[in-house]
């Protein structure tokens, strides 16, 4: 009878032969005299090239920190050896919708980001980014730093931020946006009135000047304080700086839910007016009584790129939304300082104003049963956390409304949520919609730690693995090479990062290898802090960050600085 022999006893008799030393899932040379031509090949992958084509299988090549050569590649060429038999091999995911920001200097390890397959952020979203820092806030947002994480803040603009992250190194590739909202607060202030013709020209300057510096982009967060305060006009006056800058426009609209279709509108006449290029953060219909107007949302986004606007839109896989819990209370409460703001909540006069309006979020929620808060800062509210706000308030004796003004007041505004507002039918629409991408809207943290802390949402740690295992491998909504494309090459290509999100001769090695059988989330809400299965080894710029699901500790990340012109 003939002996069988297993493909791994077959490699470890031939590395012996060759002078090749299985290590874990790679194997080394040892003593080889035969010319190595690559520092790492991987060998046996199925190889999503992110284009949308077919995957094949193959070898990859890497030199130093670029891919040498696709094709049948002996696996004595390479200093190093990875057998992906097995497991496909795609460049890595760019994360399109970002929050981290400030987290890369307190865990440089991006845990939860890298170990989805992530090798790119994208951050300052929303219309907030770390910079540049007003000076009416300074003192504040130092304050909090350091006590909360241990961070110095001696920057106030970009190139300072970008010199910190770089003294502190980062696992991952690190691009941002510039926000709108911190815009607006460093030069007109953070309440509600127009900007003057000279802050008009001050804010173009600025949105000019960091573009010009590496930002890719601006973002605005239309629902929040004090971005919201500018007109569609003030908008779009500053994206026609930044078109000019060749830079992305990203919107959080102006609403999500019951005025939908009209922000949609603003948003899409900001593109027609300006030429920018356009991306939607974060496309949902919130609220049920909203769920109808999907299809009137997707046509809208149909009809610009017909008329030739620059759109996409970024999506995270799951039907609840998470911000701070202050959103559910009035803008013009929210204006001004923190201050002001929690001086508002204690103001017996307002009172009736404030509860006449979180009434009105509860009956687009249906109950406040579907919103649960996720972090706070003082000991004594730590039991609230992973509780919905009405059981919370039924523990304390209290209305809903004095609950989260209380805890808002303790807390000074600083307490996390979750809120469960979509269709899960609905989400499946849209991540397979060609004009939607994928993004997390979530920040790179760790299950230990300061960044370890309450019960954060779970696509922090779970959007990537969640699409391709879920959506892909379970529900089928799109083929793997389609959805690959959209993690990949598209938000590449839209955010100008030049020789990345393909794999193809002279790109950058950033790649993942998973398998496609288990790949899935395990984060829930209940237990959120739980890295995904499947993703096996991740690779930033040639080198192995995660080896067989362990991270390795190296930080070969680099800021992707906009490359003035490049689209």
């Amino acid at each position: 009878m003939k002996q069988e022999i297993s493909r791994r006893d077959f490699l470890k008799t031939s590395s012996r032969i060759a002078g090749i030393g299985i290590v874990g899932g790679s194997f080394l040379l040892k003593g080889c005299r035969t010319k190595q031509d690559f520092d790492l090949v991987i060998k046996n992958g199925l190889i999503y090239d992110g284009l949308g084509n077919s995957p094949v299988l193959a070898d990859i090549g890497i030199k130093g920190d670029m891919i040498g050569k696709i094709g049948n590649i002996p696996a004595e060429k390479g200093k190093q050896v990875i057998d992906a038999d097995g497991l496909s091999v795609s460049p890595g995911f760019i994360d399109a919708h970002d929050h981290t920001d400030c987290g890369l200097l307190i865990n440089p390890k991006a845990e939860s980001a890298v170990r989805q397959g992530i090798t790119t952020l994208v951050s300052g979203n929303c219309g907030s980014s770390p910079f540049p820092v007003a000076e009416e806030i300074y003192d504040e947002l130092r304050e909090n730093l350091n006590e909360q994480y241990q961070i110095q803040l001696d920057w106030v603009d970009l190139k300072g931020f970008f010199s910190r992250l770089e003294q502190k190194g980062m696992a991952l590739n690190y691009a941002t946006l510039v926000g709108q909202g911190t815009i607006r607060g460093a030069v007109v202030g953070f309440n509600d009135r127009a900007a003057k013709p000279e802050e008009m020209e001050r804010m173009k300057d600025l949105i000019k000047g960091n573009i010009g510096d590496g930002a890719v982009g601006l973002s605005s967060g239309l629902e929040y304080a004090p971005g919201s305060y500018a007109s569609s006009e003030e908008i779009i006056e500053l994206c026609q700086a930044v078109s000019q800058m060749k830079g992305v426009y990203a919107s959080h609209m102006r609403s999500e839910g019951d005025y939908l279709l009209e922000s949609l509108d603003e948003t899409i006449n900001v593109g027609r007016r300006t030429g920018v290029t356009l991306q939607i953060s974060h496309f949902k219909v919130a609220y049920p009584r909203n769920w109808h107007k999907l299809d009137d949302a997707l046509s809208k986004l149909e009809q610009a790129e017909k008329e030739g606007i620059s759109i996409f839109c970024d999506r995270y896989p799951y039907i609840a939304g998470s911000t701070g819990l202050s959103f559910y209370f009035p803008l013009w409460a929210r204006q001004g300082s923190t201050e002001e703001f929690i001086s508002r909540l204690k103001n017996p006069m307002l009172e009736n104003r404030l509860r006449e309006y979180v009434r009105s979020q509860e009956e687009k929620l249906g109950s406040w049963d579907k919103v649960f808060i996720t972090s706070v800062v003082t000991e004594e509210n730590l039991d609230f956390q992973g509780k919905n706000i009405l059981q919370a308030a039924q523990e304390t004796g209290k209305e809903p409304f004095e609950f989260m003004r209380d805890i808002l007041i303790e807390e000074n505004n600083q307490v996390g949520m979750v809120s469960f507002m979509m269709k899960e039918e609905n989400l499946k629409r849209v991540l397979s919609h060609p004009l939607v991408g994928v993004g997390c809207d979530g920040s790179a943290i760790a299950p230990y730690g300061l960044l370890g802390r309450g019960k954060p949402h779970p696509r922090s740690y779970g959007t990537f693995p969640r699409v391709l295992g879920k959506y892909v491998r379970e529900e089928k909504i799109l083929t793997a090479e389609e959805m690959i494309k959209k993690m990949t090459s598209i938000p590449a290509h839209r955010f100008g990062f030049l020789n990345r999100g393909k794999l193809q001769t002279g790109y950058f090695a950033d790649l993942v290898i998973f398998d496609e059988k288990r790949i899935i989330d395990r984060a829930t809400y209940e237990e959120p802090h739980q890295y995904p299965v499947g993703v096996e080894y991740v690779l930033v710029n040639g080198q192995v960050v995660i080896d067989r699901g362990d991270h390795k500790g190296v930080l070969p990340g680099r800021i992707l600085r906009k490359k003035v012109g490049a689209v």
